[in-house]
């Protein structure tokens, strides 16, 4: 049996960071990414960040902090939720053409196409046979976006259940969070372990050469927010270089 990609050792190791080394690290990839835009600009390439993760693992926060401070012009960052009537009635991956960035701009899906392998599949809003087909149906599409001269760069942020929890409890306590919890969330994690086993074949099965997942152990925020910066950093610039 293959080790699991999605290691209860690693999640639960101590990566936590100093509030200055925090501060000093982000400024840094700000500044790297600012430069990194600039160069991306007046190329032929375009950067595509897929984001997905369980709730509460602090997706949005990481694409805040990376998106922050570059030039909004050429920046577009897009939260999937479920598909309107007209997108139902097409193929699941129409709705994400017009979202595309063209030559120069980067986008952010917070959750994406990979929403027919995942919640779909555990919430059996896809059949067997549409999910089961979906994993070629992704790579195909991914090599299509990377042959045009994007660079996708794919992030998985992982918690712990109990991590999960005591977020979940937070937003339920502050008043000016509450937007952020609803029962779709609390149901979701009633299937944890169902969702978990959805996540390990789409690795198995969508990590490609061009366009590998990183997994990104996320119960400290801090610490997950650097690495997520370091990886946009470290992709973008190796493919301009």
């Amino acid at each position: 049996m293959s080790k699991k990609l999605i290691s209860l050792d690693d999640l639960n190791q101590n990566c936590s960071i100093s509030k200055e080394t925090y501060l000093q690290e982000l400024e840094k990839y700000h500044l790297n990414l600012l430069q990194l835009q600039m160069k991306l600009k007046e190329s032929k390439r375009s950067v595509i960040i897929v984001v997905e993760g369980p709730d509460a693992a602090g997706k949005g926060g990481a694409i805040k902090r990376v998106t922050e401070p570059l030039d909004p012009r050429l920046v577009r960052v897009y939260s999937i939720v479920k598909p309107t009537t007209e997108e139902f009635a097409h193929h699941y991956l129409w709705r994400f053409w017009n979202k595309l960035p063209p030559h120069g701009n980067l986008s952010v899906f917070d959750r994406s196409w990979y929403g027919r392998v995942l919640v779909e599949r555990v919430e059996k809003f896809a059949t067997p046979k549409e999910w089961k087909q979906a994993y070629q149906e992704i790579n195909d599409f991914e090599r299509t976006l990377c042959d045009g001269g994007a660079i996708l760069i794919k992030v998985f942020m992982m918690i712990t259940k109990q991590e999960q929890l005591r977020r979940f409890k937070k937003r339920q306590a502050e008043p000016l969070k509450h937007w952020k919890i609803n029962e779709e969330d609390w149901r979701n994690r009633r299937k944890w372990k169902q969702h978990n086993e959805a996540a390990e074949v789409m690795f198995q099965k969508t990590s490609t050469k061009i366009a590998p997942w990183t997994i990104i152990p996320a119960n400290y925020k801090w610490h997950a927010r650097i690495k997520f910066a370091q990886t946009v950093y470290d992709t973008v610039a190796r493919e301009l270089a």
